[in-house]
């Protein structure tokens, strides 16, 4: 085996057997790390290989959860059934938001705009639509029933988040190896140079946005029976989109482990920093903490983290 190969083998070893001597606390921050990193990771796939800028996932993560949901409680279908379901109709939504896009040549700042604006018409439309709850949203019923998505503590949790990650990271390292993944990177280069050299990048970013939106879409099924509750401003706000954004770009989005090493860095401190600041009455203060993070990442480390340590541990590449 390569170096790299026994570095992740051991370290997915040691992820196996953790919650045997972890806390609940614990537990609830590496569930968050692991479904962060699954996010960050699908995030990747269009905005950290292909260059094409989303601010808007949290509108493929509340499709997701509300599709889930709503199945669960109006057919009994099982959320493990389900999230399929949602992730099936975060790619429409994907592929609506990537036709319109794509079609009409939007890049930088106006894809971004065209993201945030899906997401925001998500949002108003599920806080005043009373079959889905409305500004209330809808809450879960606990069941303890596994097969329900719902377990007796954390180390259920932890497990299928990690699985999920896992997953997700296999998929993020077919893309890179395939095709595709060569297409979405000369895309991010120079897309006009990739143009003529006859890459279809209409085609080639659209299968990219509708991968990244159905995994965000599944996500949003984990999300919904882990909070047991979802509301509009929570499942398709801007702050949703904000920390899936973070981890991948923190951690070096465009690399295979930057969405999992950013989710380290950021998850951690999001949880703790949110709840000292909750005792101190400083509520939102965690935001700066944030900010303060971005701004540092920018100035000192502009690829993220994953490079400079790939080149410290010595792996052949930062990818």
């Amino acid at each position: 085996m390569t170096r790299p190969a026994v570095l992740v083998a051991a370290a997915v070893g040691l992820l196996l057997v953790l919650p045997a001597v972890l806390g609940s606390r614990a537990l609830t921050i590496f569930v968050f790390i692991f479904f962060y990193a699954y996010l960050g990771q699908a995030w990747n796939l269009i905005s950290g290989y292909g260059g094409q800028l989303s601010a808007g996932h949290a509108a493929f993560v509340g499709v997701g959860a509300y599709t889930t949901t709503l199945l669960a409680m109006h057919a009994g279908v099982s959320p493990w059934l389900g999230m399929f379901a949602g992730g099936a109709l975060a790619a429409v939504l994907g592929a609506v938001v990537g036709f319109l896009g794509f079609r009409f040549g939007l890049r930088g700042f106006y894809f971004v705009l065209l993201t945030v604006a899906f997401a925001e018409v998500c949002r108003i439309a599920a806080l005043n639509t009373d079959a889905v709850g409305g500004a209330i949203g809808l809450y879960i019923q606990f069941t303890g029933n596994p097969w329900q998505l719902h377990f007796p503590d954390n180390r259920g949790y932890y497990y299928v988040a990690l699985a999920f990650m896992l997953a997700a990271t296999g998929v993020a390292a077919l893309v890179e190896k395939s095709r595709l993944g060569a297409y979405l990177a000369a895309i991010r280069e120079d897309e006009d140079a990739a143009e003529a050299l006859g890459v279809d990048t209409r085609r080639v970013k659209l299968v990219a946005i509708v991968l990244s939106a159905f995994l965000t879409g599944v996500g949003g099924a984990f999300y919904a029976n882990y909070l047991f509750s979802i509301q509009p401003n929570a499942v398709f706000g801007i702050l949703l989109s904000v920390e899936i954004i973070l981890r991948p770009i923190v951690g070096g989005s465009g690399t295979l482990l930057g969405p999992i090493l950013g989710s380290f860095i950021l998850s951690p401190l999001a949880e703790l920093s949110r709840s000292y600041f909750a005792r101190s009455g400083l509520v939102g203060s965690h935001l700066v903490v944030y900010g303060l993070m971005l701004m540092a990442v920018v100035l000192f480390l502009p690829r993220g983290a994953y490079p400079p340590l790939a080149r410290l541990l010595g792996l052949r590449r930062a990818t």
